[in-house]
């Protein structure tokens, strides 16, 4: 597992779109990846105006989104029943359980997932 691979949670991207110098630093020159689930996210807010959505957009575009494969469905099923996290969370644990890569995270609850490597930000 390379320390340059790292899978972002939502609430993470939001922290940098938001203008997070000391994360954006820390993600600099790192190679990034995202659940499909997080750019759900990202985009599905209904009050997002168009200019905010061209911004997660093109910030995406810099990212490897990863699809759910059979693997990520039923590690994600498997995490769910152990940890009863929510689905969404799940999904993206699961995807980053898949990867081999840690999650780059703010949700304290994921620091309980002993299958992963958990990097968990405090702002």
């Amino acid at each position: 597992m390379s320390g340059d691979n790292l899978v972002l949670d939502t609430n993470t991207i939001l922290y940098l779109l938001n203008g997070d110098e000391t994360l954006a630093e820390f993600l600099f020159e790192k190679n990034l990846f995202i659940s499909i689930i997080t750019e759900m996210e990202l985009l599905c807010y209904q009050k997002i105006s168009v200019k905010e959505q061209k911004q997660i957009q093109l910030f995406l575009s810099e990212l490897r989104i990863i699809n759910i494969s059979e693997t990520i469905k039923e590690t994600a099923i498997t995490v769910r029943k152990k940890y009863g996290f929510k689905l969404p969370d799940s999904i993206i644990a699961a995807t980053a359980i898949s990867l081999g890569h840690p999650l780059l995270t703010a949700d304290k609850q994921l620091k309980s997932l002993t299958e992963l490597n958990i990097i968990l930000y405090e702002q």
